[in-house]
This record gives C-alpha cells, sequence and structure tokens, in this order.
C-alpha cells in the first residue's frame, strides 16, 4: 500500500500543476462570468446563432486552445480587452466539464 501512495501522490500533484498552469494567467473568474453574461450569452445564449455555449459545452484544455489560437469571430472579440479576455477565459477554464467545479452559466 505505501508503494503506491507515493507515485499516486507524485501524479496527483503533477496532475493539479499541470491543469493550473493552463489557465489564463491574471484571469478573474468572478469578472469573467459577468463579462461571459453581458457579452457572449446574447449569441452563445439558448437560442442565440453561436450555439449555446457554457463552461461545461468544453474541457479546460479546449478551452486554453480556443482562447491561444483565438478561435473565434473577431469581430465579437475585438470589442472586449486583453484583460476582459483573460478573465472570460479564467472564468470557461474554472468551470470546464473537468474542473473540480464544472456549472452552466445560469
Amino acid at each position: 500500500m505505501k508503494k503506491l501512495l507515493k507515485p499516486l501522490l507524485f501524479l496527483t500533484l503533477a496532475a493539479f500543476i499541470a491543469t493550473s498552469a493552463l489557465a489564463a494567467e491574471g484571469g478573474n473568474p468572478r469578472k469573467g462570468k459577468h463579462l461571459y453574461k453581458k457579452s457572449c450569452k446574447s449569441c452563445h445564449g439558448s437560442g442565440g446563432e453561436g450555439g449555446e455555449v457554457t463552461p461545461m459545452t468544453k474541457t479546460q484544455a479546449q478551452w486554453d486552445r480556443i482562447f491561444k489560437k483565438k478561435k473565434h469571430d473577431e469581430e465579437a472579440w475585438k470589442k472586449l480587452s486583453e484583460q476582459d479576455l483573460k478573465d472570460i477565459q479564467q472564468f470557461l477554464f474554472d468551470h470546464a466539464a473537468d474542473s473540480p467545479q464544472p456549472q452552466t452559466c445560469g
């Protein structure tokens, strides 16, 4: 049992560090939630032209790739500052499908 404990602890710690490093550095998830509701839900809410998107729609890695590669309508993101985008990314990342606290954007 003790032989399994060390590797398990190491893997858990490594996974935590790896996922923590992926999130937007300097993003504020509370502001991000507000900004998402204000700026994104008109297109990404129920019945919106961009299809319904919530934090749980994607995994943490998927959200990071979207923001890293800027895979979104350019015009919509031009209206937001870099800090706004970091805040939204942090909110989506923190509540993604594979996060400890997955949620919709109710």
